[in-house]
This record gives C-alpha cells, structure tokens and sequence, in this order.
C-alpha cells in the first residue's frame, strides 16, 4: 500500500511538470488566421473568438451606420430618378414638384455619391473588422514577460545638473 501511494505521488509530479513545461502563451500559427476567418464570416466573430467582446458593439455599429446611409440614399436616389423620369415623359404629379428638372440631375448626383461613399464605409469597416481580429490574434501571442522589457528612465546628468529622460530596452538571457 505504502508503494502505490509513492507511485501515485511521483505519477502527480510528473504530470504537474508536463504542464508547467508547457507555457500558457505557446504560440499557435493558426489562431490569427482562424480569427480572420471567423470575422469573414460573420463580423464580430473573431473578436469573440479573440475575448474581447467590447469590440463587437463597434463592429456592428461601423457596418451597420453605412449600411443604414446607404439604404437611405439608395432609397432616395431611386425616388429622385423615378421623379426625373416621370419628368421627361412629361407628367408633373410627383412629390418634388418643386424643384425643376436640373436640381432632379443635381439630387441624383448627389443620392449616387452618397450611395457609392456609404458602400465605400460598409467594404472598409468589413475589411478592418477582418484586419483587427487578425492582428490581435497574432498581437495577443506577443512575447511580453520580465525578460524583455522597455522601460522609461530618469538619470541625473551631474555636469549640467539637469535631468535626462530615456528609454532603456533590458534583455535578460
């Protein structure tokens, strides 16, 4: 009985070495490139998969803001044209009968570009939601321990008597 307790003891030590061998920030090759696949699919995904669920919020109000421009001035856009259509068949019963026909070509221009800009924001904030689940990801396995370090310095300069700041980088093998 007393070698089965010896053996059970030295069978834990063994196994709490194994994991203290393993550290908890090995680095995984894979993990920024899961992250932004993740927010590919679905953005915001990747930052769940990263922990850092404050930036979901973010996410979906940068993509959902254009998104909603654009819907308006699409929305608005096609009144303006069905208007200025209308125009050139030569009825005058719609609802921007106050204006004349060059200020319809000027809206149109101008819902169009708004149009186009908000499609702009909506690809952009989609392509940094992928970008920054990714770099997080890569940022989160960063070597960060006491080895190596920047730390700010504050040193007298006794010739001048004034004080001297600087950064020293501290690399410890």
């Amino acid at each position: 009985m007393g070698n089965n307790l010896v053996l059970a003891q030295d069978k834990t030590v063994t196994q709490k070495a194994q994991k203290d061998s393993l550290k908890p920030n090995d680095i995984d090759p894979l993990t920024p490139a899961k992250a932004a696949f993740y927010s590919a699919v679905l953005p915001g995904l990747g930052q769940a998969y990263n922990k850092k669920y404050w930036k979901i919020p973010i996410v979906y109000g940068a993509i959902g803001t254009s998104l909603y421009f654009y819907l308006d001035s699409n929305t608005k856009y096609n009144e303006v044209r069905d208007a200025y259509k209308r125009r050139l068949e030569g009825y005058n019963d719609d609802k921007f009968n106050y204006l004349d026909t060059n200020r319809l070509i000027t809206a149109q221009k101008f819902y169009q570009r708004n149009r186009d800009l908000s499609t702009l924001f909506v690809l952009g904030f989609y392509a940094l939601n992928i970008i920054d689940a990714n770099v997080d990801a890569a940022l989160k396995q960063f070597n960060i321990d006491e080895n190596l370090s920047l730390r700010p310095s504050l040193s007298a300069d006794y010739v001048t008597l004034r004080a001297n700041v600087g950064l020293t980088l501290n690399y410890n093998f």
